[in-house]
């Protein structure tokens, strides 16, 4: 498959990156509530070499993380889609679906609705088996979205994520799956 789709719900288009993308992806990067979950802020630099890899994504593997624009409301709210992640684990190699959105699109069922879309998109086009999720345990909002989409947590999945430092207090991670013939 080249080049992914663009997926379509009833509020929102998960689309391909634009170039107009960049500068609200930056400042939504940069946003410490935002990004509360992660190690760290990202830099515009970091920001950059996170969409070439994601437009790579999408272009070769025919999924990635789709910009998503709120159908005749914003041009850009963030991103929601599919990943491979980039490190080993005991779940790994897999597919992870994921989401971050500005604060101002938050509680409004917006990431719930693109997920939903992508991991359809997973396992009805591209025929996966199972489908990952995983945050911080204290990252309750998306939480909620991986247990609305209908994914399962066994705590004896839960992990050190090994691309957070050490003594982080975010290193611990939750793991979520979805299986195709649970649907």
């Amino acid at each position: 498959m080249t080049g992914a789709p663009q997926l379509q719900t009833p509020r929102l288009r998960l689309r391909r990156w634009r170039a107009e993308d960049r500068e609200p992806f930056a400042r939504m990067n940069n946003d410490p509530v935002v990004m509360r979950y992660f190690p760290a802020p990202m830099t515009p630099e970091e920001t950059d070499a996170s969409i070439a890899r994601i437009e790579e994504s999408l272009e070769q593997r025919g999924f990635g993380l789709w910009a998503v624009e709120i159908t005749g409301f914003a041009p850009f709210a963030g991103f929601v889609g599919l990943n491979v992640p980039r490190f080993e684990s005991h779940f790994t190699p897999c597919v992870e679906i994921g989401w971050r959105l500005s604060r101002e699109f938050w509680h409004r069922g917006y990431a719930t609705e693109g997920a939903r879309a992508a991991l359809t998109f997973g396992f009805d086009t591209l025929g996966l088996n199972e489908i990952v999720s995983f945050t911080a345990p204290s990252n309750a909002a998306s939480r909620r979205v991986m247990e609305k989409i209908g994914m399962r947590r066994n705590p004896d999945d839960d992990f050190d994520h090994p691309l957070v430092p050490e003594g982080h207090p975010i290193r611990r991670h939750v793991l979520y799956r979805a299986l195709r013939n649970d649907r």
